[in-house]
């Protein structure tokens, strides 16, 4: 067991949620062979014995919906069913994991020697752990862990076998395949790999959703896998993709087992290994491509400090709790079990609302670092135009403050008390030097980095536009750590831009142009469809509580101190503003008719460059593929753009340009107060 190594939950930087301990400190003191070759017995759901994974891929081929499955596909294709058999069984071969205690073994022992050097602490809530024991003995269990790093997997793995839990099975990208030796060692070590889109493969699907259910209804292990489907390169949660989910609460659904629990992992780094390479993927650098070579290529990171990590395993949730008064489950009753049905309305409804939840619980357990709130304040500084950076007790007496607000407003910070302010704010900055510096007594990012040679060779040339990328990479950095803290502040920044731009003090008024920024910007940040009243009233809660707010009967008063608060919050929001108006800009004035959702990107990309280089814009993070992404999925959800099927290019976009002109002027300008259905507030 891992070493006793405690946060209190006592002490106010982690109020209210568990006890942490760090798992790498008995690691640093006792051998690793040890630890990796110890004896590993770990509890099991309802005491059963695992099957192989050979008797595993037999009960999925043998299942009736496979073979229905096979049997409707050999007639609509005129293949005979033993073809189709033949590649059901190619498909599964190519798919299942081959999960065996040795390469457990080797992993532990490698991922120990790597963890130890990365990073200063792995710090885990043992009370989560002791939760998640109990739950994998009663019932099924799915864990959902964030997804913010390649690490995300192999640290899960890695922590349960440090508790001594059962290792779960882990859904992977099929990329991770394609690398030499390590993709066959992460079969071995739990993964299954999955097509990135089946498209209309029934046989696939029928195949990738019977591995699943049978290893989850027989308790071969904990299915893992990651609500948002990819990792997010902003650090910002990703609207939830629901295939996984519909899959791992059919089971429960049709009453073949009692119930699913459903674990919210909180995965928090300090430092992210991938941070330049995220932001220049932003920028349309490639990914690179998963490989063995490239692996070695990246062990110069094993000499950079990447801080501590947090995880922490929230409440499991009941899938029988979500359902209850939701979901009628007698209508599964209507037809055989096996027979693949499309969902109704009313059940993808409700995995829809229970994704947003477990995205939500993952948001409301993640642990802020003090850079996180630096980053903020560093970026709206710099976006005000103070090139010479902020004094360093400026930056503090500022930090402190924004460390209270977030307290608050219920963040999970983790600021040690004990220890004065300024080192806090100095320990926080030497960890993040890449990104920034401080020079006479004043802190700004390392915007010139981009520009520097190496000791001895004179400084490359660099156009203007290339010494704006350069910079892009460093505040798209920081900004993916300001993102960490935006579930945070999300309601009340919306709320405290109504307030801004409305020109009436009324409560209704305020409550209208609120929920037309929520529905504008609800591609861009978690906000369950459908509770625009409970996000409303949770932020004028917030915003009381902190003084910012006081409410006469109907009015909604700026309180004195208030005002340094909402220009905090409203300055969060006007870069993802700015970059949705620069869209509808883009839209109205340089979009041609061949335009096609797969140039958009590079197209507006160019225009905002533009834009930049002349001084028309004041954020270079709408340079942001992710944000001008997001912005055409909002105007193609309200229907200011559409998008054409059929013809000699798919996804040909067709502008409105009267709604786009109309959007772009409204978040410019005075948002509308006027709303035909009242809310009840």
């Amino acid at each position: 067991m891992a070493s006793k190594t405690v946060f209190s939950h006592r002490d106010p930087m982690l109020k209210k949620r568990d006890d942490f301990e760090d798992i790498l400190e008995e690691r640093r003191n006792t051998s690793d062979l040890r630890y990796a070759l110890r004896c590993y017995t770990p509890a099991l759901y309802k005491g059963l014995t695992p099957c192989k994974a050979s008797e595993l891929k037999t009960m999925v081929l043998r299942s009736d919906q496979l073979l229905y499955v096979i049997n409707q596909v050999s007639k609509e294709t005129d293949t005979a069913a033993e073809e189709i058999q033949a590649e059901a069984e190619a498909i599964l071969e190519e798919m299942a994991h081959r999960l065996q205690l040795s390469t457990i073994r080797f992993f532990a022992f490698t991922l120990s020697k790597i963890f130890k050097t990365l990073f200063r602490s792995i710090c885990v809530n043992e009370e989560g752990i002791q939760r998640l024991q109990q739950a994998i003995q009663e019932h099924p269990v799915v864990l959902l862990p964030s997804h913010r790093s390649y690490m995300d997997f192999l640290l899960m793995s890695y922590i349960l076998y440090t508790y001594d839990l059962a290792l779960p099975v882990i859904a992977a990208g099929m990329d991770f395949m394609g690398m030499k030796i390590v993709g066959e060692m992460l079969r071995m070590s739990g993964a299954f790999f999955i097509r990135r889109s089946f498209g209309g493969d029934k046989l696939y699907w029928a195949v990738f959703s019977e591995y699943v259910k049978i290893m989850l209804k027989n308790g071969f292990a904990p299915v893992e896998f990651f609500l948002e489907g990819t990792r997010s390169r902003t650090a910002k949660s990703l609207t939830p993709k629901l295939g996984l989910l519909n899959i791992v609460m059919d089971p429960f659904l049709k009453g073949e087992v009692f119930d699913v629990s459903l674990v919210p992992v909180s995965i928090s780094y300090e430092r992210i290994l991938e941070e330049a390479l995220y932001a220049r993927e932003l920028l349309g650098v490639p990914k690179p491509k998963e490989s063995t070579s490239g692996l070695f290529k990246a062990r110069k990171i094993l000499s950079e400090d990447y801080g501590s990590i947090h995880v922490y395993f929230g409440q499991p949730v009941s899938a029988r709790g979500l359902a209850e008064g939701r979901v009628k489950r007698s209508q599964f009753n209507l037809m055989p079990r096996h027979i693949p049905r499309k969902p109704t309305e009313e059940l993808q409804d409700f995995v829809n609302d229970s994704a947003y939840r477990l995205v939500r619980a993952q948001e409301e357990n993640m642990v802020l670092k003090p850079w996180v709130l630096l980053a903020s304040l560093l970026l709206q500084n710099q976006a005000a135009g103070n090139k010479r950076g902020m004094p360093l007790e400026d930056l503090t007496e500022q930090a402190v403050w924004l460390r209270d607000l977030s307290r608050q407003f219920g963040a999970f910070l983790h600021w040690p008390d004990h220890i004065p302010p300024s080192k806090v704010v100095s320990s926080s900055l030497s960890l993040h030097r890449s990104l920034v510096r401080i020079s006479e007594g004043r802190v700004q990012l390392t915007l010139e980095q981009g520009g520097r040679a190496e000791p001895g060779l004179p400084k490359a040339a660099m156009t203007p536009e290339d010494e704006l990328l350069s910079q892009a990479v460093i505040v798209l950095s920081c900004v993916s750590y300001r993102n960490q803290a935006l579930h945070v502040f999300i309601r009340p920044v919306l709320l405290a831009s109504a307030v801004h731009a409305a020109s009436v003090n009324r409560k209704q008024e305020i409550f209208n142009a609120f929920s037309f920024l929520r529905n504008m910007f609800s591609n861009e940040f978690i906000l369950r469809p459908g509770a625009e009243v409970q996000d409303f009233e949770e932020a004028c809660y917030l915003l009381v509580k902190s003084g910012a707010l006081r409410f006469n009967q109907q009015e909604v008063l700026v309180t004195e101190r208030g005002h340094r608060t909402l220009a905090f919050l409203t300055r969060i929001l006007d870069p993802f503003v700015q970059g949705y108006q620069m869209v509808c800009r883009f839209l109205c004035e340089e979009a041609t008719e061949g335009l096609t959702e797969k140039r958009f990107v590079p197209a507006v990309r160019k225009f905002i460059i533009k834009h930049l280089l002349t001084g028309g814009l004041k954020y270079v993070e709408v340079l942001s593929s992710d944000l001008q992404k997001n912005a055409l999925a909002a105007l193609l959800r309200l229907g200011a753009v559409q998008k054409l099927r059929g013809g000699a290019e798919q996804g040909t976009l067709k502008v409105n340009t009267v709604m786009v002109n109309s959007l772009e002027d409204t978040l410019g300008g005075k948002l509308p107060t006027q709303k035909p259905l009242a809310a009840r507030l």
